[in-house]
């Protein structure tokens, strides 16, 4: 005869499918750490002097635009 505390599985005792989440909560926290590594790269990156000039050039147009 089957004991069924044999067949239920122990609130302590982690299943596959626990395994599974933590499995993926992991891989999602990678993926955030990196993303932030990267973004935090990108934002220290210096801003190019020919983008610098265009923002100069179009500063200096709409101030002239509305000076009129």
């Amino acid at each position: 005869m089957i004991n069924p505390k044999e067949t239920t599985p122990r609130p302590d005792t982690p299943t596959a499918r626990d395994h599974g989440l933590e499995e993926v909560r992991l891989r999602q926290q990678a993926i955030g750490v990196k993303l932030r590594h990267m973004f935090d790269q990108v934002v220290n990156e210096p801003v190019p002097d020919e983008f610098l000039d265009i923002l100069r050039r179009a500063d200096e147009r709409s101030s002239t635009k509305e000076g009129q």
